[in-house]
């Protein structure tokens, strides 16, 4: 409940009736500015359902937010004049935090696998691992790979570095490189993403299995 303080005493009063039930109480640093907070004297006014609404002043524009028991929110305050839409702000916060925990949920069902690979390695192990980095991918994962440097093999990361920029080149039409090939330590690491759509099945594939 609102508070007034006069001198040393301190009287508790009534909202008035168009804004209970409404967001007066949002910080300022906590989003766009609302109902009393918007300082613009006229504003492009967006209705409830999306409708254009046209010009109106502040004031009038608060007073349709308040017959709907709504609030009027500015949703482009660097606009001239700025752009207010009437909505459930409450609700709205509320719908948006939904969507951004749902947003953080798919992020970390993205999976990282691991492929590590010598700078020495050789045709047949350097395919079969190959053929694990693309299955990896199929399933929709991203993959670190490795290159482990043991004793002398320090001296030539650039064994390293061509056993990396190989297999980025035999990857090229299902990968692209996220992170670019990097020293830490002892190993070098790259980190590849599957390519959207790369392992969809094309129509020629299926008619090829067919005709087998």
């Amino acid at each position: 409940m609102p508070v007034a303080s006069f001198g040393c005493h301190r009287f508790f009063y009534a909202a008035p009736a168009a804004q209970r039930g409404r967001c007066t109480d949002i910080a300022k640093n906590d989003g766009p500015r609302i109902n009393g907070q918007i300082n613009a004297r006229t504003c492009r006014l967006i209705g409830v359902d999306g409708s254009q609404l046209g010009l109106f002043g502040v004031r009038d524009a608060q007073r349709i937010a308040d017959d709907q028991n709504l609030d009027l929110v500015e949703i482009a305050p660097n606009a001239d004049p700025p752009v207010c839409k009437v909505m459930d702000y409450g609700k709205y916060k509320y719908e948006q935090a939904i969507k951004q925990k749902a947003a953080r949920k798919n992020q970390q069902r993205v999976e990282i696998k691991e492929m590590k690979f010598r700078p020495k390695i050789d045709t047949g192990d350097y395919e079969t691992k190959k053929g694990h980095v693309m299955r990896f991918l199929k399933k929709g994962a991203r993959v670190k790979i490795t290159i482990m440097f043991r004793g002398r093999e320090m001296a030539h990361p650039e064994q390293g570095l061509n056993v990396l920029e190989r297999l980025a080149d035999d990857l090229k039409p299902y990968a692209t490189v996220e992170s670019q090939p990097k020293m830490e330590g002892r190993n070098m690491h790259m980190l590849v993403a599957p390519i959207k759509g790369a392992f969809d099945e094309k129509p020629e594939d299926t008619a090829e299995k067919k005709e087998n």
